[in-house]
């Protein structure tokens, strides 16, 4: 409406059609109710009356469906349904997942609405913004056709006598409809925007998107375990094996070869052999490591301090299992975070505690280092946060210049028996 061709586009026109259509819409909505109420009233409640009551309760929806229709007269924003899909098609499925929706009882409440209130707003607002400019427009053709004596009543409060008043108040009137345009734009717009809060509000559309960003998520983070568990099981089963036996045959070959050139090409293959099947082992360890799959976070966490260049203490106690996806992640973050130990904080010994109350998986990594740990530095805690927050975790870091620092984590989830997980 803020723009110069606004009466010269069809904009107008839609409000003018949207207004128009609620009035005829409204009635029909208006006689429908009484006549539902009135069959209600007549009909026991023992023989038809609790099917008669869901059938009014269901009548919310086709006016709910016609007004998210009529929506696009003036909204070019997407109107959907906020109905679910029934878990198991058939009636009584449908019926009974309607009956138990909020959208339902939204949509019956804003068809009583509309049947009470407001298609005479809109009724009204066709009289006064349209109608009326167009009778005083409409004034020399009064004068014309069914004037008495060369005179016509505008309004029906004031009387034209002569040619010159009655085009005078025409064009009067079609200034009078330029402004009029405006106030059904308002009056459409308004109209609109109750609708779509009521009924087709962008806010529970974003929710349900919310929802299914939360469930793709979820599936992405499966499906990333999956993978990686897939890529260790063939690592583990495939090229670790094949270096084992090259190993033992490039140490047979060693025995077996002479003193000379040849056997000292042999050792240097074969310790060349030896270290790439340590780093493969130590490959494999850092996807997934066979004790946190056998034996949980608390293991894993400890046999992960047992590697680490820097003495750590551990301090994790839990009842039961974790998730695997919180396992993995928590696992994750405790080994990223023992390294930027090691390599950045200087210093001499770490803390790793945490434990399970309330929903919710805490683990703490301190150290007695440097501090001045910062994100934008390279040191990881980027990526730590991210591997968190996938799983609606919450990471917090406390590192002041001097030390110590203390690495916060969070994760929600419930524990679960062992046998529960290997069922």
């Amino acid at each position: 409406m803020s723009r110069p061709g606004f009466l010269l586009s069809v904009w107008p026109w839609r409000s003018v059609a949207y207004l128009l259509t609620g009035a005829v819409s409204g009635v029909v909505v208006l006689v429908v109710t009484v006549a539902a109420v009135a069959v209600c009233g007549v009909l026991t409640l023992v023989v038809v009356g609790l099917p008669l009551f869901a059938v009014v309760a269901l009548g919310g929806i086709p006016v709910a469906w016609v007004e998210r229709w009529r929506l696009r007269l003036v909204d070019d924003g997407p109107a959907p349904g906020p109905h679910q899909e029934p878990a198991v098609p058939g009636l009584w499925p449908w019926l009974t997942t309607r009956l138990r929706e909020q959208a339902t009882w939204r949509e019956l409440g804003y068809a009583l609405l509309f049947a009470a209130l407001l298609w005479p707003v809109d009724a009204l607002a066709i009289t006064v913004a349209l109608f009326l400019p167009l009778s005083v427009v409409a004034t020399p053709l009064l004068m014309a056709t069914v004037g008495e004596g060369q005179e016509a009543k505008v309004l029906k409060q004031w009387t034209v006598t002569t040619w010159p008043t009655a085009f005078g108040v025409a064009v009067l009137g079609l200034l009078l409809m330029g402004l009029c345009c405006y106030v059904l734009g308002v009056a459409a717009g308004a109209r609109a925007a109750l609708t779509r809060l009521l009924i087709a509000s962008r806010e529970g559309e974003l929710g349900a998107r919310v929802v299914e960003l939360a469930s793709s998520r979820v599936r992405l983070v499966d499906a990333f375990e999956a993978e990686r568990r897939r890529i260790e099981r063939d690592l583990h089963d495939g090229a670790q094996q094949r270096l084992v036996a090259l190993t033992m045959v490039l140490g047979l070959a060693r025995l077996d070869a002479p003193p000379g050139p040849l056997a000292g090409q042999l050792a240097k293959a074969h310790e060349e052999a030896g270290r790439v099947l340590a780093e493969l082992r130590e490959l494999i360890h850092g996807i997934h490591p066979k004790v946190l799959a056998d034996y949980g976070l608390p293991a894993a966490v400890t046999d992960a301090a047992d590697r680490s260049p820097v003495p750590v203490d551990v301090d994790l106690e839990l009842p039961g299992r974790l998730p695997r996806p919180v396992e993995s992640a928590a696992y994750f973050v405790v080994c990223e975070a023992l390294a930027n130990v090691a390599r950045h904080s200087g210093a001499d010994r770490a803390r790793v505690s945490g434990g399970h109350r309330e929903g919710r998986l805490f683990l703490q990594v301190c150290d007695d280092g440097r501090g001045g740990a910062d994100a934008s530095a390279g040191s990881g805690l980027t990526g730590l946060a991210d591997r968190v927050s996938v799983l609606d975790g919450r990471l917090a870091l406390s590192s002041p210049p001097g030390g110590p620092t203390l690495l916060h984590v969070e994760f929600p989830c419930e524990l679960t028996a062992a046998a529960d997980r290997s069922a």
